[in-house]
């Protein structure tokens, strides 16, 4: 894809359709579409793509379309939108059920139009593709001039690319995404219906215990329709979600029967069917052990400035870090604040430099000293710039006093007043003579 080609998004104000449209926007020219004329203008100049409000209008000159709307709305949308592609154009959709779609596109598209379902295996939230797993699954007897392309650019991009049928991938879908999200919602539920205090529960937890309760957490947070859309549209779900249950009462009634022997080999079975368990029991420790990492850190840094990030709000809190616990962390600026560890992001001192710059009022200094005229004025500036508080600094003015000796006025800033004293301290250190 070395041409920058026309892209239109059927339903490019929100999600991987808006997602789509904000991370390609320098590589083609993306047209979005939307129900709602406002939203799709604002996210247009937000993005600086172009918008629509008519789906046909919006594809008459795309060279590839992708739809990204609900999973209950993809097959009527396709009805719509499909029969009026351009001849030699590419289809695709990023819903997160392929078979629905792929009938849908297979059908109303004209034959002479490529379509091939597309299933980006990450959420919006991801800040690039790179790494991430894509599902491509061609539809046969249909043309090929772009699915090379398309797999070419994706690798290219760092992805990691799988084809298959739409069929194959609704199957193990019903196991990734319909059984997994359908087994958190249910514990997520149970708890509730337990009237568990989920707060006090953390205070005696395991790391096992702590890393499940944030999955479980973290898929109850997100959408509650797209979870009901892929539960209800994967036909494949509803044998999953049998078996489970099926399975849930098998091995309950062999704990309440007393049969160690056959509740034991059930579970010993299993790890046997399991793939890479010291793989699995490696990256588990990694991402229990990640908890306890950033505690010990921040213990090590008691009594010192730190830089912390929310990961959920994007908010960052700077100050001196004055308590650690197992769970969370007391930082001291103008007031206490308490962060949960496992909510933030430790920053770089290079990170909290530049935060401090841009949102902290600085202080602002002339010092005039006595120097030997054969000073370099760069390396005057590097030393400057090494001393501790001090942000920048120039050169405003170099008077000759004698031979030897000149006067060199140097305007600086600081985070804090304070800094001045110790910006004082160091330059008569240095044998500076301050006027």
């Amino acid at each position: 894809m070395t041409e920058k080609s026309n892209m239109t998004i059927i339903g490019g104000t929100r999600g991987l359709g808006r997602w789509i449209a904000e991370h390609l926007n320098n590589e083609f020219n993306i047209t979005i579409t939307s129900r709602n004329k406002a939203s799709g203008l604002e996210v247009a100049r937000e993005l600086n793509v172009e918008y629509k409000n008519d789906n046909i209008e919006a594809i008459q000159d795309a060279d590839i379309v992708i739809f990204s709307v609900p999973i209950e709305h993809i097959a009527e949308t396709i009805k719509e939108v499909a029969p009026h592609a351009r001849e030699g154009s590419l289809l695709m959709d990023v819903c997160s059920i392929k078979t629905e779609a792929a009938e849908a596109l297979n059908r109303y598209a004209p034959k002479n139009v490529e379509i091939l379902p597309c299933h980006p295996m990450f959420g919006p939230r991801v800040p690039t593709i790179e790494r991430q797993i894509i599902v491509l699954t061609p539809v046969e007897n249909r043309p090929k001039n772009w699915f090379e392309r398309v797999e070419n650019y994706l690798k290219k991009a760092e992805c990691e690319v799988v084809v298959t049928t739409p069929e194959e991938h609704d199957k193990y879908m019903s196991i990734v995404q319909g059984l997994t999200h359908f087994s958190f919602i249910t514990l997520a539920s149970t708890i509730r219906k337990l009237h568990i205090n989920v707060e006090k529960s953390r205070s005696f937890s395991s790391p096992v215990y702590s890393l499940m309760l944030d999955m479980v957490s973290r898929v109850v947070y997100q959408n509650p329709h797209l979870y009901y859309s892929i539960q209800k549209n994967n036909k494949e779900t509803t044998h999953a979600r049998e078996a489970l249950i099926k399975e849930g009462v098998y091995l309950s009634k062999l704990i309440e029967d007393g049969n160690e022997d056959d509740f034991v080999k059930n579970i010993v079975d299993s790890s046997d069917h399991l793939d890479d368990r010291e793989e699995a029991l490696i990256r588990s420790d990694r991402a229990i052990g990640m908890l306890s990492q950033k505690a010990n850190v921040l213990t090590k840094s008691i009594g010192n400035e730190v830089g912390l990030k929310d990961l959920y709000s994007q908010d960052i809190h700077v100050g001196i870090v004055k308590k650690v616990t197992s769970k969370y962390v007391m930082l001291e600026n103008d007031e206490e604040i308490s962060l949960k560890i496992s909510n933030v992001d430790i920053l770089s001192a290079k990170d909290v430099f530049e935060w401090k710059r841009n949102n902290l009022k600085l202080e602002k200094f002339n010092l005039s000293v006595e120097l030997p005229s054969s000073c370099d004025e760069k390396y005057l500036i590097k030393m400057f710039e090494h001393i501790d508080g001090v942000i920048d600094v120039e050169i405003a003015e170099i008077e000759q006093i004698s031979d030897s000796l000149s006067n060199f006025t140097f305007k600086y800033t600081t985070f804090k007043k304070e800094d001045k004293e110790y910006v004082e301290e160091y330059v008569k250190g240095i044998g500076g003579q301050i006027n």
